[in-house]
């Protein structure tokens, strides 16, 4: 078992979001998550990689839930319609969290809020132009993380992971505002997305692999994280043929933090492709695993997380109550929400001696 989790990632990376002004897909929502609020939450996927490919969900209070393809667009409601037509046509969109949704253009970073419920125009904030650090680049973007349900929070941070090494995070509603950018030295962690937590106040990355996870303070700015160690414990027992199944697969890490218990998870994703699709390589995944951190490194296996549930998408992992919308009363369970796949894992009923 130590195999399957010691090696590095072999997953090829997706294209990443190519910022540029076009009117078209092709500019790559990727898995674009969006809490519009207590009542409506929208859900959009898109293929970075372009081509009219993606799905969009839509989950209520009263949990009703509905999946539809890009071309069942038509069928939702109007208000509904409105905003989707609207992200299509959105210029350098940018997968993001807490019903803002992130472009970028000509070097500045835009949070435009995004809202079902709200007639009213949606509001609009411009954050401090990007500096490009030497050797790094800003036009390629990995994923868009933001502490608080609104950039107008005083303590709001707005973080942005770039393809590569750079890393900046800025706190938009601050008179003072701009951006601190951080160069990253370990290139385990150039492709993976940043994880703003909350509980710590750090910026926090898990590298390539999983087997380490850097995390840069708020509060004391430096290019140098503080780096830890994960010590995988309470494995599960493989039988022959589950060995040699993960032991095929790539593999991806998520780090998740329940916004509840502050408990901080980390779930392995093992893929394999499942077919060619117009030349684009389509991932399926075949088994996860999900294992409780805790703040000495171990990294302890697990099929019960409580009553809350884990969402990962290209973007970002969500860890709810189960009395959330999102989580539709079903607790335990992980969801993966991606263009390529859209399907539940049930923690408890996992079995791997089979």
């Amino acid at each position: 078992m130590s195999l399957l989790l010691n090696q590095h990632s072999k997953l090829c990376f997706r294209k990443p979001v190519l910022v540029r002004s076009s009117p078209h897909l092709s500019n790559g929502l990727s898995s674009l998550s969006l809490q519009t609020d207590s009542q409506t939450r929208v859900l959009l996927c898109a293929d970075p990689c372009g081509g009219n490919r993606g799905i969009a969900m839509t989950m209520r209070s009263s949990r009703f839930l509905r999946t539809l393809s890009f071309e069942g667009w038509e069928e939702m409601s109007e208000n509904e319609d409105k905003i989707c037509a609207e992200l299509l046509k959105e210029m350098g969109a940018i997968g993001s969290c807490g019903g803002w949704l992130p472009t970028l253009k000509d070097g500045v970073l835009r949070l435009r809020e995004v809202n079902l419920n709200h007639e009213t125009d949606r509001k609009r904030i411009s954050l401090p132009p990007l500096v490009t650090l030497p050797h790094c680049q800003t036009q390629y973007v990995t994923n868009v993380a933001m502490s608080t349900s609104s950039p107008e929070e005083e303590d709001c941070v707005v973080a942005v992971k770039f393809l590569g090494p750079q890393l900046s995070f800025c706190r938009p509603a601050q008179s003072n505002s701009e951006w601190i950018n951080i160069r990253m030295t370990d290139p385990c962690f150039f492709s993976s997305p940043v994880m703003l937590s909350k509980k710590n106040e750090m910026l926090r990355i898990a590298g390539s692999g999983g087997q380490l996870i850097g995390s840069w303070d708020l509060q004391n700015h430096s290019n140098n994280p503080k780096l830890q160690i994960l010590r995988f414990q309470n494995l599960p027992k493989l039988s022959e043929t589950k060995r040699e199944l993960l032991e095929s697969c790539y593999t991806s890490e998520h780090l998740v933090e329940s916004i509840t218990t502050s408990e901080t998870f980390i779930v392995k994703l093992y893929m394999k492709t499942a077919e060619i699709d117009k030349g684009i390589p389509r991932k399926k995944t075949e088994a996860i695993m999900v294992f409780r951190l805790d703040e000495e490194g171990n990294a302890v296996y697990t099929q019960d997380i409580g009553d809350q549930s884990i969402f990962l998408t290209n973007s970002e992992a969500f860890c709810f109550p189960s009395s959330s919308s999102l989580s539709l009363g079903r607790p335990n369970f992980v969801k993966i929400v991606d263009v390529n796949e859209d399907r539940y894992f049930k923690l408890a009923k996992q079995k791997w001696d089979c």
